[in-house]
């Protein structure tokens, strides 16, 4: 096996058996009655803040990794439903639609499961690779096993504006540095049990300007960052590119999912939209905020599709 050298970082920041052997929540575990009920203090106006894209073909996916763009069929329509399917005799004057939808479950907005990454044979807590196979999914660490998900106190930290700019460059390394700044900006600090988002401007980049070549580079969370993540003790991390950390990496191809999902058993949120919450918290100064963000109840899947809300 080679010997990257995250897979030493990941070492030193193992949660592996933290919560017991047979955990498969993660850094969710740091998500207590006790942090929920206090996150409820950063609802300061009741507003509500929706932060996924349209699902739908206008998506930024091209094939890569087998991953299209959601697909979206109508079953039936208003003229197509009769009282001859047999189930039952239709009043005169009612109309029915139905509809269904295929796609990859991480094609738009998603949030990583703890099967989605791993190296070396395992993923997060020791789960052998072989948990996952092409009829049942992943018999451990699955994306339901996650639920009921994310729920407390959600920080956004607005790298891009920072920079001056609508979105940093292509293969930007968001650094501590970076994170310790915004923070300061911001004035607040992520403790144990919050979620961080970090606003790149990556997302606006590709709904602005469009999709060609969106997914060839990305600025993103600096590998560096996973130690700095560990010892704030946070539940989760969320970006508004497409896959968290800065791409092309130095390290291996992935190596802060690596970390972050095999390692520390944290799932990751992607392609979020951040852009409202981030000039409704430049507008009054107040960037944290209640946030939920809970997966689709998939038996055996690996990613799910989630449609985040910010509460300010």
């Amino acid at each position: 096996m080679t010997e990257y050298a995250f897979k030493k970082t990941g070492r030193e920041l193992s949660n592996w058996g933290r919560w017991g052997d047979d955990d498969e929540k993660g850094t969710l575990n740091f998500v207590t009655p006790k942090t929920v009920k206090e996150a409820l203090t950063a609802v300061r106006t009741g507003q509500r803040y929706e932060l996924s894209i349209p699902v739908g073909a206008s998506g930024p996916q091209n094939g890569w990794m087998r991953r299209i763009n959601p697909v979206h069929t109508m079953t039936v329509t208003p003229h197509d439903f009769t009282a001859a399917e047999g189930l039952f005799t239709a009043p005169e004057g009612l109309v029915v639609s139905d509809d269904f939808i295929s796609m990859p479950l991480q094609s738009g907005t998603q949030l990583d499961g703890l099967t989605h990454v791993g190296y070396d044979g395992a993923f997060y807590n020791g789960v052998p690779a072989d948990a996952v196979t092409p009829a049942g999914g992943a018999a451990r660490n699955a994306i339901d096993a996650t639920l009921p998900g994310f729920a407390g106190r959600g920080v956004l930290l607005d790298v891009a504006a920072l920079d001056g700019g609508e979105w940093l460059a292509g293969g930007r390394s968001v650094t501590v540095a970076d994170l310790e700044r915004a923070e300061e900006a911001a004035g607040v600090r992520l403790g144990t049990g919050d979620a961080l988002l970090v606003r790149t401007g990556w997302l606006r980049k590709g709904l602005t300007e469009g999709w060609k070549g969106w997914l060839h580079e990305e600025p993103g969370l600096d590998p560096e960052c996973a130690a700095w993540i560990h010892d704030r003790e946070l539940a989760m991390v969320a970006c508004d590119n497409w896959g968290v950390e800065v791409q092309p990496a130095d390290d291996g191809l992935i190596p802060l999912h690596a970390v972050l999902i095999r390692d520390m058993g944290m799932m990751l949120g992607e392609m979020w939209q951040l852009d409202d919450l981030a000039a409704a918290c430049r507008a009054d100064g107040a960037w944290d905020f209640f946030l939920t963000a809970t997966a689709l109840r998939i038996t055996g899947g690996v990613g799910s599709p989630v449609s985040p809300v910010a509460i300010r």
